[in-house]
């Protein structure tokens, strides 16, 4: 099927369904920087942000109905998903104010495995193919996510407005999950209690060392290699001590995954291997303790079904 995107459309007005959503996570995350202002770091420059966001998406639907084509559709969706990179670290900015809860996870992921897999992992599968694999799995994340939108939007334009809703819905869960569950995963935690402890524990609480060192130490910085090199860069500008437990990443990966195969089996099976990959290379990069991957998929598949409810009574 060919669009044109040019070709003019009915412009109406009303609200996609990831406006609505992004409007009211604005609302209710503008609540709570009210109710938390006094223990917020930025509290205006958030304020602000939440200002500008909205105001663009009106701007964006004036667009649309003065100039109503396929492009400017798109254009509507495409900026309401590029908002994800705003508001996943905005996250930190509200569970930085919460003692850190690393030293649990890490004293559960001993006490089930008798180990930590997040160390393990990257000796059993030291060399750089596996290396290079692993990232290019975690790396595809984001293009798995452009991928199946635009599938959709391609494809099956009827069931689009679904699809990004389901994506967006489930992004808003878990971000909401990560302010108020401050587990910052063994990248960040397992650097500030050192080598030996990480490797064996006892596992210290560090109370809220993250809220006045947000820096991360990357883990494979002294690693070559083309994938490795972009996942570095990507965790080195934007990546902050949140959002471990449970791992969107897989979580997110698995919803594709089931949007994919409710759209067409090729695509799935065409995804398959880089959300193999994904899964294995967050333990691998030390982006999450393996115990928030099994969570990731676990609330992947609950969050999937939700949501679809949720359409499907909205729509």
């Amino acid at each position: 099927m060919v669009i044109d995107f040019f070709k003019k459309e009915e412009g109406k007005t009303e609200f996609l369904a990831v406006e609505s959503l992004n409007l009211i996570y604005n609302l209710l995350t503008t609540l709570l920087i009210i109710i938390f202002f006094n223990s917020l770091q930025n509290p205006q420059e958030m304020l602000m942000g939440r200002f500008l966001i909205a105001a663009g998406t009106f701007a964006v639907i004036y667009l649309y109905t003065r100039y109503p084509s396929p492009l400017t559709r798109y254009l509507r969706l495409a900026s309401q998903m590029a908002l994800l990179a705003y508001w996943y670290p905005d996250t930190f900015e509200f569970n930085r104010i919460f003692p850190n809860l690393d030293h649990l996870f890490a004293t559960a992921e001993f006490s089930l495995f008798g180990c930590q897999p997040a160390i393990l992992f990257e000796q059993v599968c030291s060399h750089t193919l596996w290396r290079e694999a692993f990232n290019m799995g975690y790396w595809a994340y984001y293009p798995m996510i452009f991928t199946v939108v635009t599938w959709y939007f391609f494809k099956q334009a009827r069931d689009v407005e679904r699809c990004t809703f389901v994506i967006m819905a489930s992004f808003f869960i878990y971000y909401f999950i990560y302010m108020f569950v401050p587990v910052a995963g063994p990248q960040f935690y397992f650097p500030v209690i050192g080598d030996a402890v990480a490797a064996a524990g006892p596992y210290p609480a560090i109370g809220d060392y993250f809220n006045l060192h947000p820096e991360i130490t990357i883990p494979q910085a002294d690693k070559g290699g083309f994938f490795t090199s972009l996942v570095n860069m990507a965790q080195a500008s934007g990546e902050r001590p949140t959002a471990a437990f449970p791992s969107s990443h897989i979580g997110m990966s698995t919803i594709l995954m089931l949007l994919a195969r409710r759209s067409h089996k090729g695509l799935m099976f065409t995804l398959l291997p880089f959300y193999l990959l994904l899964c294995c290379a967050t333990v691998y990069i030390k982006a999450h303790y393996l115990i928030d991957g099994i969570a990731g998929i676990a609330s992947g598949v609950a969050i999937y079904a939700l949501t679809t409810y949720l359409y499907r009574k909205t729509a």
